[in-house]
């Protein structure tokens, strides 16, 4: 039996797999890992499907006379090179794109980022991840001088009097997550949900709030006023702990209730009931989603809420603050080590010269030798087959997940070499000229960090099939083919260490953390650093990397840092150590309803699917349960469209056309569709939404934009 986490979400739940009597191996429950006690969704049960020589892809294949065909991995690999060297000797560095996911593993994150930066000595590099919390991280950075999703573990949730969860629908999105707000209503707490549509997650609700979607920025301001108007404001707290309050109170100001009221559509007495539920406890916490997160105003969303949490106090504070609940697996780790455009290892800025300096002194480079900031995820995605000529891309799959996605597939077909290396053939794999079979989460070794920011460790519980490789032995073989023979082992343990002393210093300094550590642990949360009395040759040699963590020399060292479950109760991250307020004021999403584009769409997911489904939409239990797209629309809306449950609707905006099935329900409001995002194809929901981007994040708008809707067929 090998304890290890499951693939999916940021919850990393525990499981343990067990090999079974016919072959492969079988989930059993892990009541030993906190975070969900044993409890697991349906993906997490079904994930062994994906083991399956059947389900997955097995060996190299090479695009020949337009087809896709099997090839050994030496050429496959000759290929890849070839197609980058000819790329950067024809057009220089930065017409190399590389790609990565908010799925890969600390260890391949890093890589990834250093192999961008150190063999092709491209600035094009970003991830999937960008779709995911930037706008979170951007807003949480302002005012706290640091990004991790949660600043608390899970198990403080139910301890707090009341939680406003924006857009967030973790019933589906995290079913285990649910516990913990049932929890908190068994325990006399509150909860509020803030969602357009009346969820799962919202039927839990004491008080559910359906804004209009791309207004959680007026709403947010609007509870500001009351709280101000009201005279709940903690003046001790913003006196003593933060800055800036002056021009963000005269900023809520100008959002009066009745004012917000006909923006977002919520009545004035839902607002006032929602500023006392929060304020009358003596702690509270503010949890936002992808919701208010995926706009193109998401960052001063994100920072008016937070400015909430500072006014009333809720904010460094035990069982009080703002959180983000990270969506993909390793999401938090993914950005915090060097395949985000603009960041080096331990979450250092790529324009710190002091970050420079210290990331090329472990990876043996000049620092001027290094890049600056690239394009963010969209932009570089756009950029394919203009500035970009070839794109090396790991675990993502933007031709179903990215905004606009029909002008993102076009510009994939339009590169002159794209190499995938994926688990599957996804949509995205399928336009390649070459695709690398690699392992996956049980076939491998390797950390995430979870959203509560626990850095965890999964381990390897079955052999991979026979051609499968892993993508750190790709990036190896890779750099070795461009004349960089050493600084991309493949043992993930060796590229832990590395990065180990890469981040040590930074904001996400994981020094402090070991394998072995992982191994005895429940996770060690960050940030971590080695023990200071300790001499930089003890911290860093990689030779040692337990000896100091762990006491088991017969030397007198110091014992391990415990690690950082709860940040900012004695300061905060900034360099005054007070938390700053944002002045932001409400503005309208990018593209509001008209005449010609009468009607709101909004997207998320399923309980039964994952982001872009190239391997849920694999898993025969998962299919049964959510086997493709559909138009969800309130019964109002179906009249006036003629439409009855189960007709064939057409999606239609500015961008493309989408059709799925009509499901009516009086759950969403009025004037707003929902569609999931998982499929391809003609029901594919990304056709629509809108590649607007927050000008401080550059997270697309992916929760709103106009559209029209059309009957196609009973």
């Amino acid at each position: 039996m090998t304890p290890t986490h499951c693939p999916y979400c940021a919850l990393q739940c525990g499981m343990n797999l067990t090999p079974a009597a016919g072959g492969g191996v079988t989930v059993t429950e892990r009541v030993d890992f906190p975070v969900n006690r044993g409890a697991l969704c349906g993906k997490g049960r079904t994930a062994p499907a994906l083991l399956s020589p059947a389900l997955r892809l097995t060996e190299p294949l090479v695009r020949r006379d337009g087809v896709l065909v099997p090839a050994s991995w030496e050429e496959a690999l000759d290929r890849v090179a070839e197609g980058l060297t000819r790329t950067r000797t024809e057009h220089g560095p930065d017409a190399c794109g590389v790609f990565g996911g908010g799925g890969l593993t600390n260890e391949k994150a890093y890589a990834l980022g250093k192999f961008a930066r150190v063999v092709l000595g491209t600035s094009q590099i970003d991830y999937n991840g960008r779709f995911c919390m930037s706008s979170a991280a951007a807003a949480g950075n302002k005012a706290f001088g640091m990004d991790r999703g949660l600043p608390f573990p899970m198990e403080d949730i139910p301890k707090t009097g009341c939680v406003i969860l924006v857009g967030s629908n973790l019933a589906e999105t995290m079913p285990p997550a649910l516990r913990y707000l049932t929890e908190l209503r068994e325990n006399g707490g509150t909860l509020i949900v803030i969602d357009p549509r009346r969820t799962r997650t919202a039927e839990q609700a004491d008080l559910h709030l359906a804004p209009r979607p791309g207004t959680d920025l007026a709403l947010a301001l609007g509870l500001l006023h009351l709280v101000v108007s009201q005279g709940r404001t903690d003046e001790a707290f913003i006196e003593e702990r933060t800055s800036g309050w002056e021009e963000t109170r005269a900023a809520a100001m100008a959002h009066w209730p009745e004012y917000v009221e006909r923006i977002t559509g919520v009545p004035v007495p839902q607002l006032r009931e929602a500023v006392r539920m929060f304020c009358e406890p003596a702690n509270a916490m503010v949890l936002t989603a992808r919701g208010p997160e995926q706009q193109s105003k998401g960052t001063d969303t994100v920072s008016a809420w937070i400015n909430l949490c500072l006014a009333t106090g809720r904010s460094g504070r035990p069982y009080s603050g703002y959180g983000c609940l990270t969506g993909q697996g390793n999401g938090q780790g993914g950005r915090e080590h060097g395949q985000k455009a603009d960041q080096l290892p331990g979450y250092r800025k790529l324009t710190d010269p002091e970050a420079r300096r210290h990331v090329a002194g472990v990876w043996g480079v000049d620092p001027d030798s290094l890049p600056g900031p690239g394009l963010s995820a969209y932009e570089l995605l756009d950029a394919l087959g203009s500035d970009i000529h070839s794109l090396l891309l790991m675990g993502s799959n933007p031709v179903v997940s990215a905004p606009r996605a029909g002008h993102i597939q076009q510009r994939l077909e339009s590169l002159d070499f794209l190499a995938v290396a994926d688990v599957v053939l996804s949509e995205t794999a399928a336009l390649a000229d070459v695709v690398l079979p690699v392992t996956q989460w049980a076939e491998e070794t390797g950390t995430t960090t979870n959203l509560e920011g626990r850095v965890l460790l999964r381990r390897q519980a079955v052999a991979p099939p026979d051609g499968v490789r892993s993508d750190l032995y790709v990036l190896h073989q890779l750099a070795a083919r461009a004349g960089v023979e050493k600084g991309f082992p493949v043992d993930p343990e060796e590229v832990f260490e590395e990065l180990r002393r890469a981040s040590a210093g930074g904001i996400a300094d994981y020094s402090g953390i070991t394998y072995r550590r992982l191994a005895e642990e429940n996770g060690v949360f960050w940030p971590c650093p080695a023990q200071d009395d300790q001499s930089d040759e003890q911290q860093h040699d990689p030779r040692h990397p337990q000896r100091h963590e762990h006491g088991h020399d017969d030397q007198a060292l110091a014992a391990p840092h415990p690690g950082s479950p709860r940040l900012f109760l004695d300061r905060f991250a900034t360099e005054d150590g007070r938390a700053r307020f944002a002045p932001v004021t409400y503005r309208p999403i990018a593209e509001e309803p008209d005449a010609e584009y009468p009607v709101l769409l909004t997207t998320g997911r399923v309980v039964a699917q994952y982001q872009s489904g190239a391997q849920t939409r694999r898993v025969d239990e998962l299919n049964a349960a959510a086997p493709g797209p559909f138009v969800e629309l309130h019964p109002r809306l179906a009249a006036r469209l003629g439409a009855e449950e189960g007709d064939v609707i057409a999606v239609v905006s500015r961008r493309g056309r989408a059709v799925a099935p009509a499901r009516i329900t009086t759950s969403i409001r009025p004037d707003t569709v929902f569609m999931p995002f998982h499929w391809p194809g003609e029901g594919r929901a990304n056709t629509l939404t809108n590649p607007a981007l927050d000008p401080t994040s550059r997270m697309p708008e992916f929760k709103a934009c106009a559209v029209r809707l059309e009957t196609v067929r009973p």
